[in-house]
């Protein structure tokens, strides 16, 4: 990048020897000068490791024409940059025309005027350090939103996460419960992606939000009490009706943040969508709100398939977890009733990606939860 302090290089391209003389003579005082006496040595220039800040273009050349030149640097993208002036004897209204079209940005014709040269080269090289100066903002301007963003994404994750680990922890779950209906989640979306039924809903984008909502589907089993989250046997029927209520709970918690925001934020409406409605069923006798069929949002439908996975191969304190294949098998019993059909026909395609993840996130021996709620929730 030129020094503020030294002068402005240009770029002299003519194969008159009397041509390049005068232009010399003429930008002595104010300017530096390189010479080039044909379109390849001027290329060649312009492409080195201290271009010009400005090129001064001859047109009828032998080898490449000015115009061709001209081209060429338009083309590149270390030289697009650079102004070109043509300075030529071709003074039809034509040539200038196809000059400017090609991307100069003014054009002179011999017999020069010294004053007017200097002018026009003036005007140009304080419009090219406007240009700089934009473009070097733009892009420190592009690079800070683009570290925003990514630390707002990070401060995101670390905030859900630690809101879903609180609720497990409530109910002594091991977190990696979350990471792993995260990934069911978001491997059965990308599976149903191509689907007739969920192309125009499953995005790249909102994969990644269902990826990042899904770990707060059970956040409003915080407001459940103790004496019947942590109850070591069966629910009486007003216990279970309480801790029904964990859906409605965990989308008024994520409506409160939402309120306290004073913004609607795009992973929080899915958010919202998956703990109020994962554990509704596709023949409608699910809760809390009973809706069946594409009345339930796609979201939770994803969320339910991959929960009641999760629930059913986990390890309880009231029950060994049951094998991949016993799992498969009951979900594959609840298509049409329990579960939206095409998803578990994605599910059964995906069923070794489903094993994979259990695998790779797998809960350790100490890590065995005290889930009570029962998996008459889930399969009854």
């Amino acid at each position: 990048m030129q020094q503020p302090y030294a002068k402005p290089t240009i770029l002299v391209v003519d194969d008159t020897p009397d041509n390049i003389e005068l232009l010399c003579a003429v930008l002595e005082n104010d300017y530096r000068t390189k010479i080039a006496v044909n379109g390849e040595r001027a290329l060649k220039i312009a492409n080195g490791a201290e271009p010009p800040d400005l090129i001064l273009l001859d047109i009828m050349m032998p080898g490449m024409s000015g115009y061709e030149v001209c081209q060429a640097l338009k083309a590149g993208a270390a030289t697009r940059d650079i102004p070109v002036i043509f300075v030529t004897a071709m003074s039809e209204v034509a040539d200038e025309q196809l000059g400017l079209s090609l991307g100069a940005v003014d054009y002179i014709t011999k017999p020069i005027s010294a004053p007017i040269v200097l002018a026009r080269i003036k005007t140009q090289l304080a419009m090219k350090r406007v240009h700089d100066f934009l473009r070097d903002q733009n892009h420190f301007l592009e690079t800070e939103v683009e570290l925003r963003v990514r630390e707002i994404a990070a401060l995101q994750d670390v905030t859900i996460h630690a809101m879903a680990s609180l609720a497990e922890t409530r109910d002594s779950e091991t977190g990696n419960h979350i990471r792993r209906t995260s990934h069911y989640v978001k491997a059965l979306a990308e599976k149903l992606r191509g689907h007739p039924r969920f192309s125009g809903f499953l995005t790249d984008k909102t994969i990644e939000l269902l990826f990042k909502s899904a770990p707060l589907h059970d956040i409003g089993k915080i407001g459940i009490p103790d004496h019947i989250l942590l109850k070591p046997g069966p629910f009486e029927p007003h216990e279970m009706e309480i801790m029904k209520t964990h859906t409605t709970l965990g989308r008024d918690a994520i409506l409160a943040a939402e309120r306290e925001l004073g913004i609607e934020v795009d992973f929080l409406k899915y958010a919202k969508e998956i703990a109020y409605g994962h554990q509704e069923k596709w023949d409608g006798s699910g809760y809390p709100q009973g809706l069946a069929g594409d009345a339930i949002p796609i979201s939770a439908r994803l969320m339910a398939v991959a929960d009641v996975y999760d629930a059913l191969i986990s390890r309880r304190v009231y029950k060994e977890g049951m094998t991949h294949e016993q799992a498969v098998a009951i979900i594959s019993e609840g298509r049409g009733s329990h579960f939206d059909a095409d998803m578990v026909d994605a599910f059964l395609a995906i069923e070794d990606e489903f094993r994979a993840i259990a695998r790779r996130y797998a809960d350790g021996d100490g890590d065995m939860g005290k889930k009570r709620e029962r998996m008459e929730l889930f399969i009854k």
